[in-house]
């Protein structure tokens, strides 16, 4: 006779949700940066200054593209978070680390706030991977 058995998994220490909630409210913030700053450059490019000399000669038009398409998808995937789905923490995860690459990449466009999106996204990251030691 077989026997069903099921193996209960402990259950999640509230400092593991505290985390998840804590990195879907950043990454929304995050995202909702993201599509500004894309909308922004893709409406008036002039509005950032040219940068003479930069490595990465970027055209700002499709680096605003790029900003906006990451926003969004910060934004649904923070929507999973908050819904606790299980693919929504390993997007997340790679959401935000080339959300920290795009904004290195953004640093001499405008400094402060490329800084403080990846000091946001490395907020995040920490978070994201805390919560999976804690659980």
């Amino acid at each position: 006779m077989t026997e069903n058995r099921t193996i209960a998994s402990p259950p999640e220490s509230g400092w593991a949700k505290g985390a998840v909630v804590f990195a879907a409210v950043v990454i929304v913030v995050i995202g909702a940066f993201h599509v500004i700053t894309g909308l922004s450059a893709i409406l008036n490019d002039e509005y950032f200054v040219q940068v003479r000399g930069y490595v990465f000669d970027l055209d700002l038009t499709a680096w605003g593209w790029i900003y906006l398409i990451f926003g969004l998808a910060m934004v649904a995937t923070a929507v999973g978070l908050f819904r606790r789905a299980g693919w929504a923490e390993w997007v997340a995860l790679f959401l935000v680390m080339l959300s920290a690459l795009n904004n290195f990449f953004f640093i001499p466009y405008q400094p402060f706030w490329a800084l403080l999106l990846i000091g946001l996204d490395v907020w995040v990251i920490w978070a994201l991977t805390r919560s999976r030691a804690d659980a």
